[in-house]
């Protein structure tokens, strides 16, 4: 059931309905039941999957918060650990894990794939679940010893397939709030669910249209077709930012009019000033899990310069391996690590503070851009070897640009270009000014004048209808 489903929007207003309806005590059993549906609507015998998962870091919880010493409290964080990422190990990583034993050691005979289809979300409500157990282990955050309660931490179904990753001191806590309706939750929240899908309908799956002609076809590409290679490179930068920040601003919107707050996950990603900059503004609650529970216990930046850089490498490593089960996404985390590495190192030794010059910022935004870009390459790239491909003719110019080989017709193509630039323009306003403050500034024909742009340029504009096949959101298969 995706976002842009008429069935979630059904989903979603019965589940609006009953959630106020309900009073305080049966709310969360009402959202937990919704959760389970929202997903099982993939793949009901997942939902076995998610909610074992639960019952062990429950469990561990419980466990960690009645151990009398440290080491009975590290044995039951420690279990916690392994069995959920033995679980993410064998229905994300068995088959490339096996691929690659067998094909370094030849005389080794496996079974190469395990026939199970990768669980919708599994990572993000792995790494949500396991964060819960680490903080009571920490004693940041009290034990919950009401299992509906947390089990709804684990399966809130806004966020529960592609973020953001909650922690359990922000969200969990919120469970135990009452929640009426309110007018103001409800109106902004709707007003961030239609951009998340202006972003996804009108931006995103347009600009996939050409990314997959060009990226799933590359062979008619490596013959003076550089331009189409930058050209598609580029708009899977827009694609897969409009894709993954129309989730986010729509999970962020669905549990706002529930009356729930979550993790702002992107800050304006683009507009960073290096690629540190980028990652302090891009999957913002991925960033803040790995910096929280894999770089500060690695030693973070305390244990000398050579050290940092290391653990930056081992995080970015395991950032790469989070998104995917291949090496097109462990050489895009590796990238990302050297990129950094080499920043820390100009830094440390040139000791230059960051120049206020507006021309100065506007190059190193355009520098970062590209330098996001190119690692976006292997990202999107199907293997290792297509992104090579690409690479290699990204400067072999040659043919015209036709609409057949673009993927795209004349029409689509000004729409795509406008609406870029209508978005990177309120964006660069956004900066200084918030665009909900300028909103709320404005007097009721100017606000519902725009709410009305938005919901027409929705049904107008939006990628949809016979003969079109939906995309998924990116961040599903992860």
């Amino acid at each position: 059931m995706s976002f842009t489903s008429i069935k979630f929007l059904i989903f979603f207003t019965v589940i609006c309905f009953g959630y106020f309806l309900f009073n305080k005590k049966y709310k969360i059993y009402w959202l937990l039941l919704g959760s389970y549906f929202f997903y099982m609507s993939w793949n009901p015998k997942y939902a076995l999957l998610m909610l074992f998962s639960t019952i062990v870091t429950y469990l561990s919880g419980i466990l960690i918060s009645r151990s009398k010493t440290k080491k009975e409290k590290k044995i039951w964080v420690a279990l916690s650990i392994i069995i959920n990422l033995l679980i993410l190990t064998i229905f994300k990583y068995y088959s490339f894990i096996i691929e690659n034993i067998t094909s370094v050691f030849k005389f080794i005979n496996l079974p190469s794939t395990l026939n199970v289809l990768l669980p919708v979300g599994i990572s993000f409500y792995t790494f949500q679940a396991l964060s819960y157990t680490i903080d009571v282990y920490r004693n940041d955050v009290e034990v919950e010893k009401n299992f509906a309660r947390y089990a709804l931490f684990v399966s809130f179904f806004p966020q529960l397939v592609a973020g953001p990753i909650e922690k359990s001191k922000d969200l969990l806590k919120q469970f135990k709030e009452e929640h009426k309706f309110n007018w103001d939750n409800f109106k902004d929240g709707l007003i961030l669910m239609g951009i998340g899908f202006f972003y996804k309908l009108v931006i995103s799956d347009r600009a996939a249209l050409a990314v997959n002609q060009i990226y799933n076809n590359l062979p008619n590409y490596t013959n003076g077709g550089g331009l189409y290679l930058i050209i598609a490179t580029v708009l899977f930068a827009f694609q897969i930012y409009f894709d993954f920040n129309a989730y986010s601003i729509i999970a962020k919107g669905s549990a706002k009019v529930l009356g729930y707050e979550l993790t702002t996950n992107f800050n304006k990603p683009y507009f960073a000033t290096s690629v540190k900059d980028f990652w302090r503004r891009w999957h913002i609650s991925l960033s803040s899990w790995f910096k929280e529970y894999l770089y500060f216990p690695l030693g973070g930046s305390r244990k000398g310069f050579l050290r940092t850089q290391i653990n930056l490498f081992i995080v970015f490593l395991v950032s790469g391996l989070w998104h995917g089960a291949a090496w097109t996404f462990v050489i895009w985390g590796i990238i990302h690590a050297i990129y950094q590495i080499i920043e820390n190192i100009i830094r440390k030794i040139t000791k230059k503070e960051e120049s206020k010059n507006k021309f100065i910022i506007a190059i190193k935004m355009l520098i970062t851009f590209i330098l996001v870009d190119f690692a976006w390459i292997f990202f999107r790239a199907n293997t290792v070897n297509d992104a090579f491909l690409v690479i290699s003719h990204l400067f072999d110019f040659g043919s015209p640009i036709t609409k057949d080989l673009l993927g795209l017709d004349i029409s689509n193509i000004i729409v795509l270009a406008f609406t870029l630039l209508i978005t990177f323009i309120l964006e660069a306003i956004s900066t200084k000014h918030s665009l909900k403050e300028w909103l709320n500034r404005r007097n009721i024909v100017v606000r519902w004048t725009i709410y009305y742009i938005i919901i027409f340029s929705i049904i107008i504009f939006g990628i949809y209808g016979p003969g079109y096949s939906a995309q998924e959101f990116i961040y599903f298969q992860f």
